[in-house]
């Protein structure tokens, strides 16, 4: 391991550059600069955590990462057929019964109900919550209205994560220490956060659309940190690089093309999602990638104007049809 001087210096180097950063070079130079605990050296017996998109790329590398530790995963999965083929995939990797050790609730996000059907059923569970973790997510080529009469990206990204933290808020304080970890994308840092076009109301670009509702997560998770880490609850957000993810695939065949030979694998990107899921961490607010807080923002231009982050929280409170608040009577 590097002298730490020399350890930030090189760290900071590779932040720069970006392309080096968010690739394999990136998480495979700083994983040997300071030496990082291997995930599976984390001891995560007796924790629960709620995995959003368990079943595909990021999710299920951070599922799979997490239940190695001996943690216990609630799958959240758009369908039964996902969750049983979700669970003998992960039976199949860690070469056992995972029955005992995870759960399957049902749940899409592009369904208000279905995200309040989701929370109700978690709080009927007697079982503590340690860890929510967002990240579940896609990018649509068309632009779609939901059932809720929502963007659809902005409510798969926004909207329904934010209804389903408000929802849990009292659970997660009653269970606190906990956490709260939103998958962002490095996207997002081209994209200045204006939260009258977080829905893309004008012409609809999929890389823009996906963009501004990334931007939207990390600034909400400073305004969930703010109004709320002092109830014993940390909030956190990261970007996992570039990872080849079966959205990538589908979704940037181009980028995957061009960037192929240097993308990271699924469980390199997810590396500090399940890093921050078990240990012991402060800086709640903050943006992560690489198992550090990094900078919002790396163009100038892309701070958003005073009282825009008040603003995009009372939006989205609206349409989530929900204002988010701990009930002193309970804490």
């Amino acid at each position: 391991m590097l002298p730490r001087p020399l350890a930030r210096a090189t760290d900071a180097v590779l932040e720069g550059t970006i392309v080096l950063s968010f690739s394999r070079v990136g998480h495979a130079v700083r994983s040997r600069l300071e030496a990082w605990e291997p995930l599976d050296a984390l001891d995560g017996t007796g924790r629960r955590v709620v995995v959003t998109g368990a079943n595909s790329g990021l999710g299920y590398a951070t599922t799979r990462a997490l239940l190695r530790t001996g943690a216990e995963v609630v799958l959240v999965v758009r369908s039964e057929a996902k969750g049983r083929d979700t669970r003998a995939r992960l039976a199949a990797d860690l070469g056992r019964d995972v029955a005992a050790s995870t759960q399957v609730e049902i749940a899409d996000l592009a369904e208000l109900d279905s995200v309040r059907a989701l929370a109700a059923r978690l709080l009927a569970d007697e079982r503590r919550i340690d860890t929510l973790i967002h990240n579940a997510g896609a990018m649509f080529d068309d632009k779609q209205q939901t059932v809720d009469g929502l963007e659809r990206t902005y409510q798969v990204h926004v909207v329904g994560p934010f209804l389903l933290t408000g929802l849990l808020l009292d659970r997660l304080a009653d269970d606190a220490p906990t956490r709260v970890i939103t998958v962002t994308s490095g996207g997002m840092y081209a994209e200045k956060l204006v939260t009258r076009r977080v829905d893309s109301p004008g012409g609809y670009k999929p890389t823009v659309a996906y963009a501004r509702a990334k931007r939207a997560q990390v600034t909400l998770t400073t305004e969930w940190a703010r109004r709320f880490s002092d109830r014993g609850i940390d909030f956190h957000v990261v970007h996992p690089g570039w990872a080849l993810t079966p959205g990538v695939e589908s979704s940037l065949p181009g980028f995957r093309k061009l960037t192929g030979p240097i993308l990271r694998d699924a469980d390199q990107g997810a590396d500090t999602i399940s890093w921050l899921a078990l240990a012991e961490v402060q800086s709640s607010g903050r943006l992560w990638h690489d198992r550090r807080p990094r900078a919002e923002h790396k163009l100038p231009w892309t701070r958003p104007e005073p009282g825009e982050s008040a603003r995009l929280w009372q939006r989205v409170g609206d349409d989530a049809g929900i204002e988010p608040a701990i009930d002193p009577v309970r804490s």
